[in-house]
């Protein structure tokens, strides 16, 4: 299956074998700010801090806090305004947090630094029960003092006169003297952006000011978080895509950094876990991660959030016309080897996305249908089908009529040489097999009956498992048929296979018969 979503981007692998060669990181992110080469940082000074407060830093974190501290080497100022961080929990965040606090409190006078949590008290006990806790126990305790009074908390830094505090999720938060470092924790929490517009104009005079933020996945709620994550997503693919063309080409002001599974990658696969967490081997284990979901076995959705740093999105209730909770019991099947195909096509509502689904028989009577191709736009359709009609010689390729999104696509077709029969009673290999709306209801409930009889198996694929579970339906007549336009997803993957194999059943049937019938013609 071939795409083009954001999810599925990699960097090049020089990136990767970069932060090895640098860090010994064997877990690059998915997306990441590379180093510059020519540029000064302050990493190992945290680096050292961080040795101090009895963690050394793991070599992810050596990576994210060396390109965070770079300095612009004509200004000498920090070359990224903001760093931003999403990665799985217990990664170790919190240690590299108090680290950046630190050095900022020891490197520079007079430094005010502020920390938001999701609210106000979790940021008090995270504070106190943890950063405190911390440098009390190290060989800085002794140039720290801390004062508790509510509202007036602070970790104050006698030496340098610098302040470590907290704040609240507020517009206020942040009002007052000006800000050199503010920190957003747990950015999942947030759901609308107002700490972040009242700590951006208290850093406004301050050179060197700096904004971090860092969350594991959140939910369809943490609009803030999604929101950074899909502008970060979208600034390092581009970056790479300059720097593919000059190695020189200026750079943003912002650092981001995202370790995440796209949802293809198996949630139980060790590799998986070793894709996607940072710290496993170091600070978390294989069998830990094992346990974690084995626990969550009945939130699989909790899982993803908390360790393949997914978007947890909400659980959809049941259409009753879609039988998907018999769906994950036909996973595991593969297409026979050899035997005569049908391919459909089908098209998003918004026309943003296409899928080009398969069907087949096997062995025992019953049908194997999955993706052949799913891509971005509807372009690339027509020339994938003539390739696949090359190569696969179809029984026949099913399509919806002119009243479905890929009917747009038939006159297309016909003119790359796939056409439909004359008599849609006697098609030959190869044509085109155009349903009507009778067809579709009549493919719509034979699909709901072979996945509650077990007499349809699939490959599990993620995109098209999620068009079943988030199918939609709607009335025709006394029956009904995918909706596209309500359905929670994208349905065109499910739409696809089920007209592939509504295809192969009712109308492969007569595309076999008329070949045994010219076999059997003297020439």
């Amino acid at each position: 299956m071939t795409t083009t979503t954001s999810e599925t981007w990699a960097p090049p692998t020089e990136f990767a074998e970069d932060l090895f060669e640098r860090y010994g990181l064997t877990c690059p992110p998915r997306w990441g700010t590379p180093r510059h080469p020519d540029r000064p940082s302050l990493g190992p000074k945290l680096w050292k801090v961080m040795e101090l407060l009895g963690a050394p830093p793991m070599p992810w974190q050596k990576y994210v806090s060396d390109v965070a501290l770079e300095l612009d080497p004509e200004t000498g100022l920090f070359a990224h305004r903001e760093v931003g961080l999403s990665v799985s929990r217990q990664q170790g965040k919190t240690e590299l947090f108090l680290a950046a606090q630190v050095h900022r409190s020891l490197a520079w006078p007079k430094q005010n630094i502020i920390y938001a949590a999701q609210h106000r008290s979790m940021a008090r006990q995270r504070w106190e029960d943890e950063f405190w806790e911390k440098i009390s126990d190290s060989p800085l305790a002794k140039r720290a003092r801390i004062r508790k009074s509510n509202g007036n908390e602070a970790i104050i830094w006698p030496s340098t006169r610098s302040r470590m505090g907290i704040t609240s999720n507020t517009e206020k938060a942040g009002h007052g003297p000006p800000l050199d470092m503010g920190l957003i924790d747990e950015a999942f929490a947030h759901e609308d952006d107002r700490l972040e517009q009242a700590f951006s104009p208290a850093m406004l005079t301050r050179a060197m000011a700096q904004l971090w933020w860092a969350s594991a996945g959140g939910t369809t709620k943490s609009t803030w978080l999604n929101r950074k994550r899909e502008t970060g997503r979208a600034l390092i693919e581009e970056l790479f895509a300059l720097l593919a063309e000059d190695a020189a080409a200026p750079r943003p002001r912002t650092a981001y950094f995202e370790w995440y599974a796209p949802e293809d990658m198996p949630r139980d696969d060790p590799a998986t876990w070793r894709a996607t967490l940072p710290a496993l081997g170091r600070t978390v284990t294989e069998a830990i991660i094992a346990a974690e979901l084995e626990k969550m076995a009945g939130d699989p959705g909790g899982f993803d959030r908390a360790y393949l740093n997914r978007t947890r999105k909400p659980t959809p209730p049941s259409d009753p016309n879609v039988p998907k909770e018999f769906w994950p019991g036909l996973a595991g099947s593969k297409l026979p080897a050899g035997a005569d195909v049908v391919f459909a096509v089908d098209v998003s509502a918004d026309r943003s996305h296409a899928s080009i689904g398969v069907a087949a028989k096997r062995a025992d009577g019953s049908v194997h249908v999955e993706l052949a191709d799913r891509r971005a736009g509807t372009a690339w359709v027509v020339p994938a089908l003539v390739r696949l009609k090359a190569k696969r010689d179809p029984l026949l390729i099913g399509i919806a009529s002119s009243g479905a999104p890929a009917g747009s696509l038939i006159d297309a077709l016909v003119k790359a040489g796939i056409t439909a029969p004359e008599d849609k009673e006697q098609p030959h290999r190869g044509h085109l097999a155009v349903l009507r709306t009778n067809d579709i209801v009549e493919a719509c409930g034979q699909m709901a009956d072979a996945m509650t009889q077990a007499t349809v198996g699939h490959l599990d694929q993620a995109p098209l498992t999620a068009a079943v579970n988030g199918a939609r339906t709607r009335r025709v007549g006394d029956a009904w048929t995918l909706d596209r336009t309500k359905s929670l997803t994208d349905v065109s993957p499910f739409f696809a296979v089920t007209i592939a194999r509504w295809a192969l059943l009712t109308r492969g049937p007569a595309v076999l018969d008329d070949y045994d019938l010219l076999g059997s013609v003297p020439m």
